[in-house]
C-alpha cells in the first residue's frame, strides 16, 4: 500500500503538530528545570540515585531528544531516543518505588503522545503503523479456528 493511500490531510497534519507541540512544551519544562536545578528536581535526583553535580548532563539530553524531536527531518530518530529517554525516567523511578507511580504516568504519557504527533503528521509513520479497520475479535477467531477444515454446511 502506498503512503499517498494513508491520506495525509490538512487536519491530520495539524493535529500531529499540537500533539508534538505539547511534547515539546513538556521536554522544554524538563530539560529547563533540569538545567536549573530547581528544588523540587534535586530533591527528586536524590530520591533516585543520580548525582546533583550530573542534572546537567539529563538536562542536557533532555534538549537533544527535544531538537532532533523537532527537527522534521530527524523526528524519528528524535522519537526513538525519546522514548529511550522517558523509558529510563520510568525504570529509575520503578526501581526506587517498586510498584507504579505518578512519575511513571508522567514519564510514559509524553512518550506516547510523541508517537501519535508523529504518526498524525508523518505519512510515512502511518504506512509503518497502519490503522486497522477489521479487527478480529478473540470470540471470532476462536469460532474460527473450532470450525476450520469443516464444511459450511456443517457449521
Amino acid at each position: 500500500m502506498s503512503i499517498e493511500a494513508h491520506g495525509n490531510s490538512q487536519a491530520m497534519h495539524r493535529t500531529g503538530w499540537i500533539l508534538s507541540g505539547i511534547v515539546i512544551a513538556f521536554m522544554a519544562a524538563d530539560a529547563g528545570s533540569n538545567l536549573l536545578a530547581i528544588a523540587p528536581i534535586k530533591k527528586a535526583a536524590l530520591e533516585t540515585g543520580y548525582p546533583l553535580d550530573q542534572m546537567w548532563l539529563i538536562g542536557a539530553l533532555a534538549l537533544i531528544c527535544l531538537a532532533l524531536y523537532a527537527i522534521p527531518a530527524t523526528s524519528v530518530l528524535g522519537a526513538i531516543i525519546l522514548t529511550g529517554f522517558l523509558g529510563g525516567a520510568i525504570t529509575s523511578h520503578l526501581r526506587v518505588a517498586g510498584t507504579l507511580t505518578p512519575e511513571m504516568i508522567v514519564s510514559l504519557i509524553p512518550g506516547v503522545t510523541a508517537w501519535g504527533g508523529l504518526w498524525f503528521r508523518d505519512p510515512r509513520i502511518r504506512a509503518l503503523i497502519p490503522r486497522r479497520h477489521n479487527v478480529v475479535h478473540s470470540a471470532a477467531l476462536a469460532d474460527a479456528s473450532r470450525n476450520l477444515g469443516r464444511h459450511p454446511r456443517q457449521i
